[in-house]
């Protein structure tokens, strides 16, 4: 489409811009974000191709946005983050702006797009919160606008100016104008600007004037900060045209400045008008001045005055300093070497600024904050790069009791140092890192204000070095500040944390100072941003915490955090935040919990890096870094990285006894060493980590769930790391080390469903097969907040009501993501769609991984884990194995399984279903094969409770359905052969259980619903029967008994009693289910009577047997019955037919199983059928008995003398030879057995009648059929009929021996010989070879053929007597039909059947280890075809190439017959 219709392409990629816009698709997600940067990379892809259309595109888009009425908050933030998007679309588009756009492209901008942005310049006033970012937003798009279409832009301009000149003074509108301050400068147009405004200033209205002042100013600043070579040229070489415009218009404003007023406000843009003029400058630095520079020098005069506080105005004072503080500035784009002049103009004046802007006790001030500290730390910028060693105002900026805006101007001002694209003679930061310590106190205090003010948390409190002699300020305040003094901090706050981002060397230099001492201020400033990371109230601050602690992070950072030992202190002061951010995330205190993940996978890489080098560099001094992880208290350079914060403790206790999860208020924690029976911090890092990324896991954000399983890799990797150290086990780090590296690899899967992940998630964590400390926390603190979220949704909406706040979701939104309202809300909105999300993903989470937490925590387990300290008593309830039957009731993982079944029949009126069907799915598909037993014990004991004393039946809706629900969660998880289940499946007999389904289940009547239960229960059962071998059984042969007796009552119970045909059907799915679970049942199963009857037991099983072989022929007759009648109705009910048949197949299946089993009590009873005049009847009674026979010739490898009697019996029934020869059950099998089973029946046949030396009647038999079928003697025996079959498998047991022993030395010499090595037996002149000659090859074959012949025909006499007997009695049964041709017939059989296959097949026959050669394969083939003729008595006349040998194959038709 792109190709062929790029206009109608481009429209489509733009109209899907507009319907992705967060206005159009409401909050954004992960997904909608992608695709958003999606679309607008391709639109500015397409824009260097088609830059009209899509420019166009966006504008009008754009346009459109702006129109939209919008109401609430929410749309007003879409409506500001489209805008946004658009417009940095469009600015990228137009930077990327082909030169060869056409004039009607630059027309169209100017017409469509300035209004538009114009509208944000001139609209977004400080009434809107989002007006700074639009403003900036649309000012960058006419900036990129201005490059390529300056004309466009200039033109506007100059004609409002042009009307400024005509207006009246009530109607001046100086938007254009303004426009001065956003375009693109460069020195040409910086020119056309001072010229078009020199020469229409005079005229201009005084407002006009007043806007061109103002906006000139800025469009010079523009010039030298996007093009500052261009300016210090200027400086270089003196552009005459430049000074000649800056000139004019420095006298036209000076002119116009007639009163202080007008003064104060052309001052500023005056300095900058004799900046451009470097030769006048030189001039008025001179002691005689030009008389036409006497007003500059004059002006500089009125400049030092006033700023030295002689100027008799506050405004001149306050102006002069504006405009001093631009000449700075300005001076530091100059080179020294270029012009020292205007150096000295400004040290004549540097001092009285720096007094008038820093002084401590009359801080300067015009009334608007954000103006001023622009000024001052343009100042002390500028001020930096003309005198980087002056640095006494950098003092005053540092003191404590200076003014906070001190503190916030010098901060911003070191980040713009820092971050500034620096020219060649600009001085470096690094001279100011001597001021290391002064930048941390100052960080400490104004984090402990800002905190303070927030009301939050209470104060933070450093924990300095033991050894740490410098005193550090004291942070107790006796007032808590303002509201307006918090705001202020806070930026601070957020300026000192950007500086750190920026530069972490700045904070983290520590001059002359010894190791420990390092190490202490590393982990005060390293604990203030973690503390700032879960600061939800200032979501700004905490990003920037992050990003800064990333960059702390990086390789070059860590080495500073403590040159002496590195890798020591990295251990311990990364491994502390890292343990406070897990605690913080899995207790859900952080609302951007997603975004923090993704950081805290940052910092695993950059821990891991960190590791790498360290390995690499020094492998000497890596053993503590193995030993340190593991668990051995080794010291560390002293402890002086302790971190503590008074809010919450950033570390556990290390006071012995103090649970790891249980410390709340104020503590702190040493380092690993001191800590007698803790866990080094770095271990009890790694385990909080897995606690978290375990947890996170089960959260309902599908980016949050991927998040985490990749953060395992990290994981996998630090192992990695560490066990080369000393070359351990990477096990004895990560015990599930295999389980976390797969977990790793599904992460990559973005394109899959929240409901296919959470599969995933949980198929993973039931291989997790060692208990840790990690798994065990969370899937314990994961079960309290189960359990919490349990009850708030039982309640709903009671609870709800009851709170009298708006509920949070646990998950409630993409950007601020995730705030559990199960910790922390203490309601639940259930019309919030990801709340049951959540409990739904815990209760799958607590299922699959609480297999692996029911085993025994040991104390002797891997060094890397250890379990939670202190007494038992204050400990959390563990989970304990279950090896009893019963298993401990208190542990934790019981009574989530006891919550669970009571959860199988909730019956909330809102969610009640949605909660039985994922319990029930949850439990059958997902739980973990170790909870097996457990579940199998707790579904009896509830089970059983449904019958009193007496054993009725306690028939109740809420029993009924649990009954349903335990049946579909039996056959799921039965069904569902999940690894490791078989090892499980055992440990609990069902027996009980199943009984007791089956009773109840028996009660519940023919109802629908009950119908649809007994169903699915008998499906159960067939299920159970199909893992018979993985369960376990108490009494297997008396249960199997009871279920058949109680399942064949079902079958037919209501089948013909419905009048409604979709009761008829799911009655005869019933049928069908009842008789499936009754073959399984019945395979193999010896009918055991009920004890105490007085009968005989034969007896007993005699009538069993009966009974239900009467009610499967009852059945059967049933079936066939149904059968005729559809027929009659023309087939309509074609389903119903399809039910019949499969229901026939199960029951003729049945009795087989049932006949097999009990041949000695069923015998008598069934033997009948063969002979009734029914055929249906018969015919079945046969299929019965082929089955039987099917399943009985496997006997002989059984050691039961019962089942092998059985066989006995059975053997002579169908061997059994009426008064004239005749063998009635064989030949009625030979009828009914379908010809796909003929191969099977020829060998149970031949096997069974050869044993009772009967096989010459079975041939009788079976050849007389075939020849009375035969039309003519030419096919006899030529088709696959089951005679053939019997002659074959006679051949092939017999025969084998003696065709060994004929062919194989023939076989070895045409193969060996070398005689026959370049021999061919090629015949056929069209498969010729060049090189052959016909002749010759009709020699070869005749050869062989010949000695093949009478090889065969002098055996004779070696000819088996089994096979003689087959013969003769073949010879006498087509004397009967054919006496002419009798010999000829067991010729070509015996050719046929048995020699000929042998020749052409040799290999497959079994004669020779190998295939031969193909040129002996076809000479076989030949030679195959002139011996079948010689047995057929039948000359060659098709295939011309065979004729040749008609005289061999007539000459030896009498040697064939004898």
């Amino acid at each position: 489409m792109a190709a062929h219709r790029p206009v109608e392409w481009v429209q489509a990629v733009v109209s899907r811009f507009d319907e992705q816009l967060p206005i159009k698709t409401g909050q954004q997600n992960t997904h909608t974000k992608v695709s958003t940067e999606h679309n607008k990379e391709c639109l500015i892809n397409i824009s260097k191709y088609k830059f009209s259309l899509v420019i166009s595109g966006l504008t009008t888009i754009l346009k459109n946005v702006n129109n939209m009425r919008i109401f609430g908050e929410a749309a007003e933030k879409n409506l500001y983050l489209s805008q946004l998007i658009i417009l940095d679309t469009l600015e990228k588009c137009l930077a990327g702006q082909p030169k060869d756009t056409m004039r009607l492209d630059e027309t169209m901008l100017v017409k469509q797009l300035l209004p538009e942005i114009c509208h944000f310049l001139h609209t977004c006033r400080e009434g809107n919160q989002h007006a700074a970012e639009l403003r900036n937003s649309a000012s960058g798009v006419l900036f990129s606008l201005s490059c390529n279409n300056f004309n466009a832009v200039f033109s506007r301009i100059s004609t409002r100016l042009q009307e400024l000149t005509v207006c009246s003074e009530d109607n001046v509108d100086v938007h254009d104008i303004e426009l001065l301050q956003y375009i693109n400068v460069d020195c040409a147009k910086l020119k056309r600007l001072l010229k078009e405004t020199a020469f229409k200033f005079k005229a201009l209205k005084k407002v006009a004037q007043l806007a061109v002042i103002n906006s000139l100013e800025k469009a010079f600043w523009n010039w030298v900060e996007n093009y500052p070579d261009e300016f210090t040229k200027l400086y270089q070489i003196p552009q005459t045209d430049m000074a000649e415009c800056a000139e004019k218009l420095f006298d036209l404003v000076d002119g116009f400045a007639e009163s202080t007023k007008r003064k104060a406000a052309v001052w500023p843009l005056q300095i900058i008008l004799l900046i451009l003029c470097p030769e006048i400058i030189q001039d008025i630095s001179k002691d005689v001045v030009d008389e036409n520079n006497m007003n500059k020098k004059l002006f500089l005069d009125s400049l030092r005055k006033a700023l030295a506080g002689h100027g008799g105005s506050r405004q001149l004072t306050e102006s002069a300093a504006i405009a001093c503080v631009k000449l700075c500035k300005a001076s530091t784009y100059i080179n020294w070497e270029d012009n020292s002049v205007i150096f000295l103009l400004v040290q004549s004046m540097v001092v009285d600024l720096k007094n008038l802007l820093f002084n401590p006790s009359k801080p300067f001030s015009r009334g608007s904050q954000p103006a001023d500290v622009d000024l001052m730390i343009d100042c002390l910028v500028s001020c930096f790069r003309i005198s980087p060693h002056n640095n006494q105002h950098f003092k005053i900026c540092l003191a404590q009791n200076s003014p906070s805006t001190f503190h916030y101007v010098l901060v911003n001002s070191l980040h713009r140092i820092i971050t500034n694209s620096a020219l060649d003679w600009w001085p470096k930061i690094d001279a100011v890192y001597c001021h290391s310590v002064e930048l941390r106190n100052m960080f400490g205090e104004t984090l402990h204000k800002a905190v303070q003010g927030c009301g939050a948390h209470p104060a933070i409190r450093m924990a300095p070095s033991l050894t740490f002699k410098e005193k550090v300020t004291s942070l107790k305040f006796k007032e808590k500040p303002t509201d307006l003094e918090t705001r202020s901090y806070k930026y601070l706050l957020l300026s000192m944390v950007k500086l750190i981002h920026a530069d972490p060397k700045l904070l983290l230099c520590n001059p002359r100072k010894q190791g420990p001492e390092t190490q202490g201020s590393t982990a005060e400033l390293i604990t203030g941003l973690v503390q700032l990371v879960p600061q939800s109230h200032m979501p700004e601050i905490a990003q920037e915490a992050m990003e800064a602690l990333l960059v702390l992070h990086q390789l070059d950072s860590i080495d500073l955090w403590n040159p002496d030992a590195p890798v020591e202190t990295f251990w311990e002061i990364s491994s502390q935040m890292l343990f406070y951010i897990c605690k913080k995330l899995t207790s859900h205190q952080m609302l951007s919990s997603t975004e923090i993940l993704k950081w805290l996978r940052e910092i695993l890489i950059c821990r891991n890096k960190f590791l790498l080098k360290n390995k690499q560099a020094d492998r000497s001094s890596c053993h503590f870094l193995f030993l340190y992880g593991v668990g051995c208290d080794v010291p560390s350079s002293g402890t002086a990285g302790q971190m503590s914060m008074n809010h919450e403790e950033l570390l556990p206790s290390c006071t012995p006894g103090a649970s790891l999860r249980k410390g709340k208020g104020n503590s702190s924690m040493d380092s690993a060493a001191g800590c007698s029976g803790t866990p080094p911090i770095c271990r009890q890092a790694q385990t909080k980590l897995e606690v978290a990324l375990y947890m996170f896991l089960w959260s309902p954000d599908t980016e949050a769930v991927l998040v985490a399983m990749s953060c395992f890799r990290h994981l996998c990797e630090e192992a990695d790391i560490r066990c080369g150290v000393d070359e351990v086990s990477v096990h004895n780090f990560l015990p599930n080390y295999n389980t976390f590296m797969e977990f790793a690899s599904v992460s990559n899967m973005m394109s899959t469903g929240r409901a296919a992940l959470q599969k995933r998630v949980m198929a993973l964590l039931r291989r997790i097969e060692h208990p840790t400390a990690g798994n065990t926390e969370a899937w314990e603190d994961t079960h309290a907040k189960w359990e919490q979220a349990t009850k708030l949704i039982l309640n709903y909406p009671k609870a709800k009501m009851e709170d009298g706040q708006a509920a949070e979701s646990l998950h409630k939104t993409i950007v601020k993501r995730r705030m559990s309202h199960v910790s922390g809300g203490g309601s639940i909105d259930l019309s919030d769609t990801d709340s049951l999300q959540e409990w739904i993903n815990m209760t799958g989470f607590l299922c699959a991984l609480g297999g692996v937490c029911l085993q025994q925590r040991s104390n002797s387990g891997l060094a890397t884990y250890s379990p939670p300290m202190g007494p038992v008593s204050e400990r959390k309830g563990s989970m304990i194995s279950v090896m009893s039957s019963e298993g401990n009731a208190d542990t934790p993982v019981s009574k989530f399984m006891d919550r669970l079944l009571s959860l199988m029949v909730c019956n909330h009126e809102k969610v009640g279903l949605q909660i039985r069907t994922n319990v029930k799915d949850l439990v059958g598909l997902e739980l973990s094969p170790a909870l097996y037993p457990m579940l199998f014990n707790k579904l009896k004991n509830t089970i059983s409770k449904f019958f009193d004393s007496q054993g009725q039946v306690l028939l109740t809706d809420t029993n009924t359905q649990f009954v349903e629900q335990t049946i579909a969660i039996m056959k799921n998880l039965l069904d569902n052969h999940t690894e490791g289940s078989s090892e499980h499946l055992g440990q609990a007999s069902i027996e009980t259980m199943m009984l007791n389904l089956v009773r109840y289940v028996r009660v519940l009547g023919n109802m629908v619903h009950a119908i649809q239960i007994k169903t699915k229960l008998c499906q159960l059962v067939e299920v159970m029967m199909a893992r018979r071998d993985d369960l376990s059984f108490c009494q297997e042969m008396k249960f199997r008994n009871k279920m058949v007796e109680y399942l064949t009552d079902w079958v037919m119970g209501t089948s013909n009693q419905a009048a409604d045909d979709d009761v008829k059907c799911l009655t005869r799915d019933l049928d069908q289910a009842s008789m499936e679970a009754v073959v399984s049942l019945l395979a193999g199963l010896p009918l055991q009577p009920e004890e105490g009857d007085g009968v005989e037991l034969m007896e007993a099983k005699s009538q069993l047997f009966l009974k239900y072989f009467t009610l499967f022929m009852n059945l059967l007759n049933d079936c066939s019955e149904v059968e005729d009648e559809n027929a009659q109705t023309g087939g309509r009910k074609r389903g119903m037919s399809r039910r019949l048949a499969s229901l026939r197949h199960c029951t003729v299946l049945a009795m087989s199983n049932l006949l097999n089993a009990n041949v000695d009590s069923g015998l008598m009873h069934s033997i009948g059928l063969g002979y009734h005049k029914d055929l249906q009847t018969r015919a079945t009674f046969m299929e019965v008995l082929t089955k039987i026979l099917q399943q009985g010739t496997e006997f002989d490898t059984l050691a039961e003398t019962v089942l092998a009697d059985r066989f006995e019996r059975l053997v002579e029934l169908v061997t059994m030879m009426g008064d004239q020869g005749e063998l009635p059950i064989a030949m009625a099998l030979a009828n009914v057995v379908p010809c796909s089973q003929w191969d099977e029946l020829a060998r149970v046949l031949v096997t069974l009648f050869d044993s009772r030396h009967l096989l010459y009647q079975l041939l009788w038999n079976m050849f007389s059929k075939e020849v009375e079928l035969a039309d003519s003697m030419q096919t006899l025996f030529r088709g696959n009929s089951l005679a053939s079959k019997i002659m074959t498998f006679c051949f092939k047991v017999y025969g084998a021996t003696y065709l060994q022993k004929l062919l194989d030395p023939l076989l070895r010499i045409v193969i060996t010989s070398t005689d026959w090595q370049h021999v061919s037996f090629e015949v056929d002149p069209t498969r010729l070879e060049q090189s052959e000659s016909l002749e010759e090859n009709q020699r070869n074959l005749l050869q062989m053929t010949e000695k093949f012949f009478h090889a065969i025909i002098s055996s004779s006499s070696e000819f088996p007597p089994q096979l003689r007997s087959v013969c003769h009695c073949l010879y006498q049964v087509v004397s009967q039909r054919f006496p002419q041709n009798s010999i000829g017939a067991v010729g070509s059989a015996m050719f046929l059947r048995f020699i000929n296959p042998a020749i052409v097949s040799p290999y497959e026959a079994g004669i020779l280890d190998k295939k031969p050669p193909p040129r002996i394969e076809r000479g076989l083939k030949l030679m195959s075809k002139i011996l079948q003729s010689i047995a057929n008595h039948v000359l060659f006349t098709k295939e011309e190439h065979m004729r040749p040998f008609n005289d061999f194959v007539k000459s030896n038709f009498d040697a064939a017959r004898r």
